[in-house]
């Protein structure tokens, strides 16, 4: 198993942040392309399913809502093909802003699991910069709409 986890600071009120970070994938993720519920719940137990792209590797999950605690704490689980990941992201509000932190477990399935025997190290860097970068971008939308 890979883990991430990566904090920012945002600029905006914690009911903002939170809202949006969930709401609104497709708008700020730099790999998420598609992004839509499957069911009509909201909170725990709501169920989409996601299409990401990275590099020109296409790839699509089945996800669910796992925890949901307005504006606090929200995680997901996603079910691929070769990764099942599952991500929490932790708000606290801190001054007039938002601290994000989003913590990410990466399980490999079949030849991805002998490949992160192999170079792990490099796969797990290039994860942690990505997870850095996703955050970026979430900043950047939300302070570029004050």
């Amino acid at each position: 198993m890979m883990q991430t986890c990566v904090s920012i600071d945002i600029a905006c009120p914690i009911e903002t942040v939170f809202r949006y970070t969930n709401e609104k994938v497709e708008d700020w993720s730099l790999t998420v392309i598609e992004d839509q519920p499957t069911n009509d719940l909201r909170g725990v137990g709501a169920t989409f399913r996601c299409v990401t792209e990275d590099h020109g590797c296409r790839m699509e999950f089945q996800g669910e809502v796992t925890a949901w605690s307005e504006p606090t704490q929200s995680s997901i689980q996603m079910i691929g093909e070769r990764f099942d990941i599952e991500v929490d992201y932790a708000f606290e509000k801190i001054g007039d802003g938002t601290r994000v932190t989003q913590t990410s477990r990466v399980q490999p399935k079949g030849i991805m699991k002998i490949l992160l025997f192999f170079i792990g190290w490099i796969m797990a860097k290039q994860g942690c910069d990505a997870a850095e970068k996703e955050l970026q971008s979430l900043k950047a939308k939300l302070e570029s709409n004050l």
